[in-house]
């Protein structure tokens, strides 16, 4: 989830909360995103939502935009 959420730790809370699905799912801090999932989160009373257009190990800040798109 790079740069959707900044920290690691708040990711992982917010997936231990269920507040984050991929394809309409629930999941865990350790799920793989695959490029064309669509991720919502959810932080409060609203919604993000992207689409995965490529999946890296590394990446650098400037590059992150292109790793994904709101939707």
């Amino acid at each position: 989830m790079t740069r959707l959420i900044k920290r690691r730790t708040v990711a992982n809370e917010a997936c231990d909360n269920g507040r984050v699905e991929v394809n309409g799912r629930p999941v865990r801090a350790s799920y793989e995103v695959k490029k064309g999932d669509r991720i919502t989160i959810r932080f409060g009373d609203r919604e993000v939502s992207a689409e995965v257009l490529d999946t890296k190990e590394a990446v650098r800040k400037e590059e992150a935009a292109e790793m994904f798109r709101y939707i």
